[in-house]
């Protein structure tokens, strides 16, 4: 059976400020997703990157007095250092700063421009500087930005190419027809009502240089730059070495008739991801993405995460104080996959203790003991099973379902211990009870290769524990 290809991305977040907890759960459930696929044979490209020009950084760096590539190089490092952090497993780092990323932001330029689908006027917009976009009235709140609401609006003129957006409403429309084009469906509704109340308006694609220099270049015109969102969403294509590597990109981001790419994003991308991107693909004569999944947000005792209130959560600081796998247990067990959810350190660590200490953990340390006591050699499992069911929910992204599978078969241990007794039975049959310890480890073995995807070290851990019929160091210390 020939290998399958699969391509994943996650956004690409803006670097001017240090990873918050937010982002680590789109990177952390997309590692999930491209664990899965590979484990079930599938040969994965997983992208994650960086967005490095705009307004927001060239006034962040000027603030802090530096060069604009030395402010970007400093923050992509901080978060490129999540692959440590949190253990991921992409394949690729994209820096839309790279020499390669712009000479292809120039190229998808090009192939728009001659498409037809560009020109030059002079406007007057409402600017919000925190989402790089500009707003209509209707998409604001009280003259505010809701996403920015702390932020002065900006109002500039100026003469800026345009992108014909508008040209592309029916073939978007028809984009959407497809059920699972996006998930949760319920996501699109915003992008339908937007459609069906105003059309879709072009929109500025570029900003002039010496207002605003810390941009791709646009070809051909030097007195302009290009607008960040033009620029940053061609890195999920500039990643695979678009447009040179045409085998590599058709192999991954797929064909007109076959796409591939599913890309991760959060709740305030619908427009950028699933409209903009999706029409200037279409301008370029690309492929379009084959599905995008929308996440929910995160909040912090029931408020938006911010730093005036103090209550933005470092996912550094809660990998080091509970480690790695616990705050991907976290994030993909008690985040819900579609909605919003409330993360505080208090609720870490109360999960924390409940289901990793006392709960796996101590089930697999009694487990172990016994076998290591009263089992003469190790018990035989499998190196590469038969899919678990616990995956099944991953095909719609539904991380807490798959987990709720697996802690399930935690507590039927548990429960399957306390009714066998096979540390009493032992000191009256020493046949049944090993009959018994042999099942027990057996099905530890069987949660280690369902927690794979989710908590891979743990997942090693226990799984070379079978192999060598010990107890393992304590997988889960309480705190």
């Amino acid at each position: 059976m020939a290998q399958k290809k699969f391509y994943i991305t996650t956004t690409l977040p803006y670097v001017n400020a240090k990873p918050h907890i937010g982002f680590a759960l789109e990177i952390v459930q997309a590692d999930a997703l491209a664990r899965y696929r590979r484990l079930i044979g599938d040969e994965v490209f997983f992208n994650f990157g960086t967005d490095e020009h705009g307004q927001k950084i060239y006034q962040k760096a000027l603030e802090e007095g530096k060069e604009p590539q030395a402010y970007t190089d400093e923050y992509a490092a901080s978060f490129d250092a999540l692959k440590h952090a949190l253990n991921l497993s992409y394949d690729a780092f994209i820096r839309t700063t790279s020499p390669h990323h712009k000479q292809a932001a120039q190229e998808f330029w090009k192939r728009c421009e001659a498409a037809g689908d560009m020109y030059k006027k002079l406007y007057k917009i409402q600017y919000c500087v925190g989402c790089e976009l500009e707003k209509t009235d209707s998409e604001l709140e009280q003259g505010r930005c809701p996403l920015h609401p702390n932020a002065e609006l900006e109002t500039r003129e100026e003469e800026n190419y345009f992108f014909r957006f508008s040209k592309y409403q029916d073939a978007l429309l028809k984009l959407y027809r497809r059920e699972d084009f996006l998930i949760p469906r319920f996501r699109l509704n915003e992008m339908l009502s937007l459609i069906e109340r105003e059309g879709l308006s072009d929109f500025s694609i570029s900003r002039l240089a010496e207002k605003m220099p810390w941009g791709v270049p646009v070809p051909g015109d030097s007195a302009q730059v290009m607008y960040v969102w033009f620029d940053a969403l061609g890195g999920y294509i500039s990643t695979l070495g678009w447009p040179e590597d045409e085998k590599k990109f058709a192999a991954f981001w797929g064909t007109k008739e076959r796409p591939n790419a599913v890309q991760c994003a959060g709740k305030d991308q619908v427009r950028q991801q699933g409209a903009m991107w999706q029409a200037m693909l279409m301008s370029a004569g690309l492929p379009t993405t084959k599905q995008i999944f929308i996440h929910g947000f995160l909040t912090s005792g029931g408020q938006k995460m911010s730093k005036s209130l103090g209550n933005v959560i470092d996912p550094c600081a809660l990998v080091a104080e509970y480690g790695t796998d616990a705050v991907r247990y976290y994030l993909l067990r008690h985040a819900h996959p579609y909605e919003d959810s409330d993360i505080t350190e208090a609720g870490v660590r109360e999960a924390y203790n409940a289901h990793l200490a006392n709960g796996l953990g101590n089930l697999v340390a009694r487990v172990m003991k016994l076998a290591e006591d009263h089992l003469t050699a190790p018990v035989a499992i499998a190196d590469s099973p038969a899919m678990p069911d616990a995956w099944k929910p991953l095909e719609h992204y539904e991380f807490n379902r798959s987990l709720d599978i697996v802690w399930r078969s935690v507590q039927d241990l548990d429960a399957l211990i306390q009714e066998q007794k096979p540390f009493a039975v032992v000191k009256t049959d020493t046949a049944r009870a090993q009959r018994q310890i042999t099942h027990l480890v057996t099905e530890i073995a069987r949660i280690a290769h369902r927690l794979a995807p989710f908590l891979p070290e743990t997942s090693e851990k226990i799984l070379a524990a079978v192999r060598a019929n010990k107890k393992p160091e304590t997988l889960f210390p309480r705190k």
